[in-house]
């Protein structure tokens, strides 16, 4: 049986749940409710989140976010963040290759982590705060036993989100370093692509989960 926290680290590598930022410097002059972009933005994503948990298989999760993902994502971004320094000695056409290969591998990858977020439902706070040039939007992740959790998506200067943390100590960007990292030792930007594609065909090819008796 998963533990609240098991839970709870699958719903941020899903990409549903970010986390407290102990460490960033937050504005106390927040941006207006309704009418913030931030906001808007983090909206669209979990109300994507919630459609997609009551899809039967992962195939047909990542199919119901990989729209919003893309509009709502910075993907290069993130992208970057997870190969870190190795990034800027990838020549440009396979750093594109790259970023069409991530875009479905981060789809494929929360909809397998919100087979275990059953009933989880989003609350966003109306306002978000400033980080630097762009923003914070807080989110309460609510699981199907009713526990609350304080979650995080960060945004840049275009209110894409850049990174999603859960309880102030999982980053998806440090999670996918840590993914990356063995594949990039191995054998560079191609065996990275590699693990993208593979990574993501497996995930897909998961079969549904058999109904309880």
């Amino acid at each position: 049986m998963q533990t609240r926290r098991d839970i709870l680290r699958s719903l941020t590598i899903a990409g549903l749940v970010p986390a407290a930022l102990p460490a960033l410097a937050q504005s106390p002059a927040p941006a207006g409710g309704e009418g913030d972009p931030a906001v808007a933005t983090v909206r669209r994503m979990t109300d994507a989140l919630e459609a997609a948990l009551k899809a039967g298989t992962v195939r047909e999760r990542a199919e119901i976010l990989s729209g919003p993902m893309q509009q709502t994502f910075d993907l290069p971004a993130m992208l970057r963040l997870g190969v870190g320094t190795r990034w800027k000695d990838i020549p440009a056409e396979k750093q594109q290759e790259l970023i069409a290969a991530f875009g479905p591998y981060l789809a494929a990858t929360y909809a397998t982590r919100l087979g275990a977020a059953s009933g989880s439902t989003f609350a966003i706070d109306p306002k978000s705060e400033a980080r630097g040039q762009g923003r914070i939007v807080h989110v309460t992740v609510t699981d199907g036993s009713g526990d609350t959790s304080p979650v995080d998506y960060v945004l840049n200067a275009e209110n894409r989100i850049t990174d999603v943390f859960l309880q102030g100590t999982v980053s998806e960007a440090g999670t996918l370093r840590t993914g990356f990292s063995e594949p990039l030792q191995e054998g560079g930007a191609d065996a990275l692509l590699a693990h993208l594609k593979k990574s993501t065909e497996t995930m897909l090819a998961a079969p549904a989960p058999k109904a309880k008796p």
